[in-house]
């Protein structure tokens, strides 16, 4: 039964997360929707915005004769699924039923089985901006299935520390580790520096291939450390934590996803927050989780307030941005896709942003400042900057255009200096 991952109308509300990447791609709980779909050995098509098709062919290309027409049943499923280990099974049961119908999620179209001539007419109309409408139209039946979306870029937090040791207990499952110590499963090439502590009592700690934790470091679960992650001597890292590949981590961590090729290797606090991917975090960087009255966390997001019900919650860092030492980001704040941070970041941050309000300048990056960096920090991790690269910096930065004119930022002309 092919499969079709959708994004909806609603997926922009994941902005900073969702800005420079499909939803599908998210990281929570160790899991991404795309790899966890993958698992079923179908053949899958991706309708995106229409701005990330570039990048999605690239590099999530859809399997050959996907947008054909053909009789056969159609699994329809929404980008911004929890990816979870429950949600698999749940999805497993879709396919394995095959029975048509349809699921909401507080009225919003989560998954959908679609079979015979309505999968045949379907599969030659759906784009991304017909999906829900068409759906609609065929007016399924109802199907009892348990399939959270997430609905804000906190939603992605939540589901993670709820999600992620029993993610892990399935990784683990699946065989390829070796059990260092109780509860502590390390891939091939995976090493636990001299003297480094663990505690796996809450929870499993995976390390990848390849992954390093430096000597005098302590680690409580549950944690995943991706391919190659990398944790400085002298850290401390403490349940809920997932590194994506290539990361290089500091200081003390706690309830976080730091995402593929971002590096914050320095002292400094970090929690219940969510790093991109290609974020830099200087030495000394802090973020706050925690209000002052200890009251819930109400986030900003495109000028509307709204509550979380979380009492800890740090903060939302969008793809390549990059915070200089010492840089303090209050509690509940997002920063946009390839803005830079100096001092204390007290407001939300747009995109292509300069933010040193504590020294009295805040300015435009301009995009091409942007595309040089980007080809210079690929060429660090000997990755090769691609022309749909540079298009989805310039894409992004004329999207978010109106967040920096709305932003009641007053914006210099002159570069930043300080």
């Amino acid at each position: 039964m092919p499969i079709v991952l959708f994004e909806d109308e609603l997926t922009d509300r994941l902005d900073p997360i969702a800005v420079a990447q499909p939803a599908f791609v998210i990281g929570c709980g160790s899991f991404r929707l795309v790899d966890l779909v993958a698992q079923f050995k179908q053949p899958m098509r991706h309708l995106v915005r229409p701005y990330l098709r570039a990048i999605q062919q690239f590099d999530y290309p859809d399997s050959p004769g996907t947008a054909s027409s053909t009789t056969e049943p159609l699994l329809l499923v929404n980008a911004r699924l929890v990816p979870s280990d429950f949600t698999r099974a749940e999805l497993a049961r879709l396919l394995r039923d095959g029975r048509p119908g349809v699921v909401h999620h507080e009225e919003h179209l989560v998954a959908a089985v679609v079979t015979g001539r309505d999968a045949a007419t379907l599969g030659t109309r759906l784009t991304f901006e017909s999906v829900s409408h068409e759906i609609a139209k065929l007016k399924l039946a109802p199907l009892a299935a348990d399939l959270p979306l997430m609905d804000y870029p906190h939603d992605v937090i939540r589901y993670h520390v709820a999600t992620l040791a029993n993610n892990l207990a399935t990784r683990i499952s699946g065989g390829g580790y070796r059990e260092a110590a109780p509860g502590v499963f390390l891939a091939p090439g995976a090493e636990l520096g001299p003297y480094v502590v663990t505690d796996a009592s809450g929870g499993p700690i995976v390390l990848e291939a390849m992954a390093h934790v430096g000597a005098h470091s302590f680690l409580a679960g549950p944690i995943h450390l991706g391919a190659g992650a990398r944790v400085a001597e002298h850290s401390a890292v403490r349940q809920n934590v997932a590194l994506g590949h290539t990361t290089k981590l500091g200081g003390e961590v706690t309830d976080s996803i730091i995402e593929p090729y971002s590096n914050k290797q320095h002292h400094g606090f970090i929690g219940h927050s969510y790093l991109g991917r290609w974020v830099n975090l200087g030495a000394g960087t802090c973020t706050s989780n925690l209000k002052n009255t200890y009251g819930s966390i109400n986030m900003e997001y495109g000028g509307r307030k709204v509550a979380t019900g979380m009492q800890f919650l740090g903060c939302i860092i969008g793809d390549f941005a990059k915070a200089a030492i010492n840089t303090g980001v209050f509690t509940g704040k997002t920063v946009g896709a390839c803005s830079m941070l100096y001092g204390f970041v007290t407001t939300n941050v747009p995109a292509f942003v300069n933010y040193a309000r504590s020294f009295g300048q805040t300015s435009e990056v301009p995009v091409e400042v942007m595309i040089a960096a980007q080809a210079r920090m690929f060429a660090r991790r000997k990755v090769q900057q691609r022309p749909c690269d540079i298009e989805l910096l310039e894409s992004i930065f004329r999207l978010t255009a109106p967040q920096r004119a709305e932003g009641g930022e007053r914006m210099s002309d002159e570069p930043l200096s300080l």
